[in-house]
C-alpha cells in the first residue's frame, strides 16, 4: 500500500508561536497580557467576528454554545462582554474562563502563544501585496536537528490526541528549529523533498521545501490519501491490528460529525478498537 499525505495549512498570522526551550519561565504579567488585542486573541483560538460595527466586534460566544452572536468585544477599550451570561472584563478574565485555568497557567499559555505578537513591531511584516503569510513564514524556519520524540510536552500533546508514542515515533521526529532568531521544537513529519510539517499544541507550520509524503508498504496495490499527518496517524491507531486494510470506496462518512479523523478518534476513544474499515480519501 502506498500512502500519500498531503498537508494543507492556513495561517491567520505569521506570528503564531510554539513551545520553546524556556517555556517554563513565564516572564509575562497580567498588565502585559491585557495589552494584547482581544480580537487577535480570539483569532488565535479560531474565532472570527460574525459582524463588526465601528469598534464593536460581535461573536458567537466562545464560552458557550449559541446560534446568534451575543458576545461583544470593544476594540477601542480592549474589553469584552457576554450578554448571555452577564460576564465581561479584560483579556485575562476571558482567558481564565475559556481555558478553565488559574492566572499562572493562563500567563504561560499566552506567553508561549503571543511572544511574537508582543515583538511584532520590531519584525518586518509582509506588505499587503506580498506573498501570503505561509509563503512569508516558510523561509524563516531553519531546521537544526531531528531526533526521536521524547520531550514531555510533545508526548503529552500526542497523548491528548490519542496517538501512541510508539506509532508516532515510526513516522515523525522531534524537530529543533530556529525562527526569528529563536529556537523552538515541534513534532515533525518529513516530506519527499526533506522539508517538515511542524506541529505542537500552539503552532502549525512547515519548513521548506513543501511536498507530499509517500509511505509504501510491501505488496500494496492501493493508494490511501490523507490531508494531514495526524489523520494518517489516527488511521494507523484505529487499524493497528488490521494491517492497514483499505476498501474500494470513500469512507469519510464514518466521521462526518467531526472535522477530521483525529477528532473522531479522540471523541470516540477507539484507539484500542480495530473494527473500523476506512476508505482511501480523508
Amino acid at each position: 500500500m502506498v500512502i500519500i499525505v498531503v498537508i494543507r495549512i492556513i495561517h491567520q498570522t505569521p506570528f503564531h508561536i510554539l513551545f520553546d526551550d524556556v517555556v517554563k519561565n513565564v516572564c509575562m504579567n497580567c498588565a502585559e497580557a491585557n495589552q494584547i488585542d482581544i480580537v487577535d486573541y480570539l483569532g488565535s483560538l479560531g474565532y472570527q467576528p460574525a459582524k463588526i460595527k465601528n469598534q464593536d466586534y460581535w461573536y458567537l460566544s466562545p464560552l458557550r454554545k449559541e446560534k446568534k452572536p451575543s458576545f461583544k468585544v470593544n476594540r477601542k477599550f480592549n474589553v469584552w462582554f457576554d450578554f448571555g451570561t452577564g460576564n465581561g472584563g479584560n483579556l485575562t478574565d476571558l482567558g481564565i474562563l475559556y481555558n478553565n485555568c488559574n492566572v499562572k497557567e493562563l500567563l504561560l499559555k499566552i506567553e508561549t502563544t503571543f511572544s511574537f505578537h508582543l515583538q511584532k513591531a520590531t519584525v518586518q511584516q509582509p506588505s499587503a501585496k506580498s506573498q501570503n503569510p505561509q509563503k512569508a513564514l516558510e523561509p524563516l524556519i531553519k531546521v537544526i536537528a531531528a531526533k526521536p520524540l521524547s520531550h514531555p510536552l510533545l508526548c503529552s500533546y500526542l497523548d491528548r490526541r490519542k496517538i501512541p508514542l510508539e506509532i508516532a515515533n515510526k513516522y515523525c521526529r522531534q524537530v529543533d528549529f530556529e525562527m526569528y532568531d529563536k529556537k523552538y521544537f515541534a513534532i515533525g513529519f518529513e516530506n519527499n523533498s526533506g522539508g517538515y510539517e511542524l506541529r505542537n499544541e500552539y503552532f502549525k507550520g512547515s519548513s521548506s521545501p513543501k511536498d507530499v509524503t509517500e509511505i509504501s508498504f510491501s505488496g500494496a496495490k492501493r493508494i490511501a490519501v490523507f490531508e494531514g499527518f495526524f489523520s494518517f496517524l489516527s488511521y494507523l491507531v484505529i487499524n493497528q491490528k488490521k494491517n492497514h486494510p483499505l476498501p474500494n470506496f470513500d469512507k469519510s462518512s464514518l466521521y462526518k460529525n467531526y472535522k477530521d479523523l483525529n477528532e473522531h478518534l479522540i471523541n470516540n476513544n477507539i484507539q484500542q478498537k480495530s473494527s473500523l474499515n476506512l476508505g482511501r480519501h480523508f
